[in-house]
């Protein structure tokens, strides 16, 4: 039986979850003072759990004024093309969250090409299969692939031929393509830290899909200046969020099922169904 804490906003907190909410407001709360209040890019609030479909919020912000996009959408036919992946047999916990078609996935990326500012990067989540078949190139058709980086998850995972132990970011570049020129809009500030194989294991679950802290802070801090906005439409574990609080970043993102709370409700409520 999984441990529950004291409720938030009446609903019952796991241990992790409990752990999720104070690290956010820990580390937004230390920001405060250092970051700085951007003028109103959406008519959805910065820095909170916002409970939308990701493309009503990409619509309402506002053009070119965004750095940073990171990515993460529920392919609809990841579940389609893998049997083993499909409800109903593996996979149960990711075919309970709602999953996105190619086409709402392709009017997502119209929108974040709109909402980037020039130079501007999205860093987009896909699997082994998202990425050998090329699809990620059909969501953004105005922007340029620049590189990518295998996140190892330090855990093998299931698989057709190969058994999953990792997962690939790819970063896509609104023109003017560059890193470091100095007349670009935004630039990758630091030097190739950033290994193109990152391992990070995740050991406070509170997703199915919870993405690595880590890597997408040091990205957030490889791209941004402190102050600046990062979006994130299909915001899961909010991961995005903590890792922009951690380095003095604001936050715009949502998750049509809202917060981590909300979404462990609806979780219970299906299987209790």
């Amino acid at each position: 039986m999984v441990e529950t804490l004291e409720p938030l906003n009446g609903m019952p907190l796991t241990a992790n979850l409990k752990a999720h909410y104070e690290r956010t407001a820990d580390l937004l709360h230390s920001n405060r003072g250092l970051v700085a209040h951007p003028p109103l890019i959406s008519q959805y609030p910065l820095d909170a759990y916002n409970k939308v479909d990701g493309l009503s919020l990409l619509r309402s912000t506002m053009s070119a004024c965004i750095p940073l996009v990171i990515f993460d959408p529920q392919y609809r036919h990841n579940l389609d093309h893998l049997k083993y992946g499909n409800e109903g047999a593996r996979q149960k916990g990711r075919a309970k969250y709602p999953q996105q078609g190619n086409e709402e996935i392709v009017a997502m990326g119209a929108q974040i090409e709109r909402i980037l500012m020039p130079s501007g990067y999205v860093m987009l989540w896909c699997d082994m299969y998202i990425h050998v078949t090329g699809a990620s190139l059909k969501f953004f058709p105005n922007l340029t692939p620049v590189c990518d980086v295998i996140w190892d998850k330090g855990a093998i995972g299931m698989g057709y031929r190969t058994r999953r132990r990792c997962e690939r970011a790819v970063f896509f570049q609104k023109p003017p393509i560059g890193a470091r020129a100095a007349k670009l809009a935004v630039r990758w500030k630091t030097q190739p830290t950033i290994p193109d194989v990152w391992l990070e294991k995740i050991t406070d679950k509170i997703h199915a899909h919870q993405k690595p802290q880590g890597l997408q802070q040091a990205v957030i801090e490889a791209i941004t200046e402190p102050g600046q906005v990062v979006v994130d439409p299909v915001a899961g574990s909010f991961s995005v969020m903590a890792a922009a609080h951690a380095c003095g970043r604001r936050f715009l993102g949502c998750d049509i099922l809202g917060s981590p709370a909300e979404q462990a409700e609806h979780l219970k409520q299906l299987e209790s169904a």
